[in-house]
């Protein structure tokens, strides 16, 4: 347990901070502070000892040294019940610090703007604080160290609890979570000035430095032989399962956190009310419709017999008509931006089902900046598929064009296929799918697999190809089940083939230039 006296204050993000040394000032501690933090502080009549005046010492080169002194450093790492440093500390009339309340220079916002120079950059990689921030990570058994102004309350209300004191437990945890804060603030650096050259700044730098908490660990992984854990990338925050808050059900899988984030990725395709139902990361139906409920039933109704155990992927709140129709009905989990609290009663006499809801004031513009896949002895990353597809980039390319009501269903089929994965054919009406041919080694074994899997009749429906034909005989055959028009990227050499059997089908055929390869 350490006893906090005195504290040293210097931050770049001032939230809170005025209240929290109130709060300190009220337990009796002597507050040290530096430049722009004891000005604010002496601004709101809060008593605080300028360092510069402590040290001896003036603050000099424009600031880029301030707290970087023996009498600050020594006052932070001696070890209160080693006798000889105390000696030393004693005969150098060095006051100790036991409690360090700093955050850092805002580097990485700072190299995210677009007119960010190199030297502007440079200016914003701090050096003082992460160095007071580390020595008293390395003491915590008697300095407590605080990083992240959301801990201000805890540790004001710890300091009340036990007047003036803080346990050990507490100290390590807010030592802990200073080093993984100055390890991402280092990663951020690294990533920046290493993603520099001569032309600019590459997308990629040469050198790949990440860092993500732990939520959980899970029972096992795919398989039960296997261990497994899951981890949120806290300083990119999506929202999404990583974030989603669990209200009911059983522990989490990892294939349910999969599919989960596959659910949810697909519905929040759609700006109308959306359900989406995987099972294995394929949609095995998805549907939209005015009401929440009606959307469930159109999904639901593409493949009823594969949506059992599946995973439900809603982008509205779940409504109780919704949660009445799921009766009867078993699946594994379900997410949502929230429900209605009937919702949540009706949904409750299925005990094991996990729900979960993810806050939707906070969905709106959120991608993760990257998509990674490790392989043995290395690491893929790539930006995130997140093109938004315009109608207008549309390009006919039949004698025929589709009507008004095709194209509708073309885009519809479009968005589901980019959630497949590959090979895909989605068959789809304007508002629901319909068949559903995924994974296969070969195209045309996906559309025959789409038209096999068809609940509904497939004549007049519309057909999405996530990558070109290469062969006319996926669209034969997709043209046989009455299909009338088709989309896809194109670029196979056989272009002209698969258009003229377009046009001998009568089918309307438009091509996109992009493909939605899903691996």
């Amino acid at each position: 347990m350490a006893r906090i006296r005195r504290a040293i204050i210097s931050v770049s993000d001032k939230r809170g901070i005025v209240e929290f040394a109130k709060g300190l000032k009220k337990i009796g501690i002597d507050i040290y502070a530096s430049g722009g933090t004891a000005k604010l502080l002496k601004e709101n009549r809060i008593p605080v000892k300028s360092i510069d005046e402590y040290t001896g010492f003036p603050e000099i080169l424009d600031g880029r040294v301030k707290t970087l002194h023996p009498r600050i450093h020594a006052g932070i790492l001696a070890v209160r019940d080693n006798r000889e440093h105390m000696k030393v500390l004693n005969e150098l009339d060095i006051t100790t610090f036991d409690m360090v309340v700093v955050n850092l220079y805002p580097f990485e916002a700072t190299v995210a703007k677009p007119e960010c120079s190199l030297e502007e950059a440079i200016e914003n990689i701090d050096i003082g604080g992460p160095t007071l921030l580390r020595a008293a990570a390395k003491n915590y058994r008697h300095v407590c160290v605080v990083v992240d102004p959301d801990d201000y309350g805890r540790v004001l209300e710890a300091l009340r609890r036990k007047n003036g004191n803080i346990d050990e437990e507490l100290l390590f945890s807010l030592a802990k979570k200073v080093f993984r804060h100055t390890a991402w603030y280092d990663s951020a650096i690294s990533n920046y000035l290493s993603s520099l050259d001569g032309d600019g700044r590459k997308e990629f730098p040469e050198v790949f430095s990440w860092q993500w908490d732990k939520v959980q660990e899970l029972r096992y992984g795919e398989n039960p032989h296997q261990k497994a854990a899951f981890y949120r990338d806290t300083h990119s925050p999506v929202m999404g399962v990583g974030y989603a808050e669990q209200l009911q059900g059983k522990e989490l899988s990892y294939n349910n956190i999969v599919d989960i984030d596959a659910a949810f990725s697909l519905a929040l395709e759609f700006d109308d009310p959306t359900v989406a139902i995987i099972k294995h990361t394929n949609p095995c139906g998805v549907g939209s419709a005015r009401s929440i409920a009606d959307a469930y039933k159109r999904a639901f109704a593409c493949d009823p017999v594969s949506a059992y155990g599946g995973i439900i992927g809603v982008n509205r709140k779940v409504s109780a008509s919704m949660a009445k129709a799921m009766e009867g009905v078993f699946f594994e989990a379900i997410i949502a931006p929230d429900y209605d609290r009937e919702a949540l009663k009706i949904l409750s006499k299925k005990k094991n089902l996990r729900v979960m809801r993810v806050d939707a004031k906070k969905l709106k513009g959120r991608q993760p900046k990257y998509v990674m896949k490790n392989v043995a002895g290395g690491l893929l990353v790539q930006t995130v598929d997140d093109v938004d597809y315009l109608v207008d980039n549309l390009k006919v390319v039949t004698k025929r064009e589709p009507t008004e009501k095709e194209l509708q269903a073309l885009i519809f089929a479009w968005r589901v296929c980019k959630h497949v994965k590959s090979n895909a054919i989605v068959i789809t009406g304007r508002d629901r799918t319909v068949g559903i041919g995924a994974g296969q080694m070969s195209r045309v074994d996906s559309a025959k697999i789409a038209i096999m899997k068809a609940q509904s009749p497939t004549k007049g429906c519309v057909a999405a190809s996530d990558a070109f034909f290469p062969f006319r005989d996926g669209l034969d055959v997709l043209a046989e089940a009455g299909i009338t028009a088709v989309i896809q990227p194109g670029g196979s050499i056989r272009d002209e083939e698969v258009i003229k059997a377009a046009d001998e089908h009568g089918i309307a055929m438009v091509f996109t230039g992009i493909r939605h390869f899903r691996h």
